[in-house]
């Protein structure tokens, strides 16, 4: 578990504080998501995307020793086509290889795996920093099984040389 609660809260006038830093950075791994937060916004365009519609999602994530929360854009444009259709597929809407119409009310509170990255670079101040952020969204078909997740258990099989009848 993460080392700070993560949970946001509202601080009263007269309540302690300790946190220096403004968020804890989770290894790199793989890791169940529910979607907490979900934004219609508009990207207007930089030099290797243009301008288009975007969805802002805060994933809530947990893992076997970290959980937090990611903020991830998904860009409506057909050259991320191949991310958004990672994405409707980890939350159950969608099966690879099949068309749909993105339903953007059934997100928020959906879950499925990913795998969070770290990515590292060189502020306006000339610090390095480091945040996370999500490298792929996975089928709930082809997703490695996390830590701290029920694996499937083996189903007993009949003895090999079971004769009807036979005691």
């Amino acid at each position: 578990m993460s080392q700070y609660d993560s949970t946001p809260r509202e601080f009263g006038w007269d309540d302690e504080i300790q946190r220096d830093e403004s968020f804890q950075v989770l290894p790199e791994g793989d890791y169940r998501f529910t979607v907490t937060r979900f934004e219609r916004a508009r990207h207007s365009g930089s030099e290797k995307i243009p301008a288009c519609n975007k969805a802002v999602l805060t994933l809530s994530v947990s893992g076997p020793e970290a959980s937090g929360e990611v903020q991830t854009s998904l860009f409506l444009h057909s050259k991320f086509e191949w991310k958004l259709c990672q994405f409707f597929t980890a939350i159950g809407q969608r099966r690879p290889g099949e068309a749909m119409r993105m339903n953007w009310g059934a997100v928020p509170g959906s879950s499925g795996m990913c795998r969070v990255g770290v990515r590292k670079w060189t502020g306006n101040d000339g610090k390095e920093r480091e945040g996370n952020e999500i490298n792929e969204f996975y089928d709930p078909e082809a997703a490695p099984a996390a830590a701290g997740q029920p694996q499937p258990q083996p189903q007993p099989q009949p003895p090999a040389a079971w004769t009807r009848g036979s005691f």
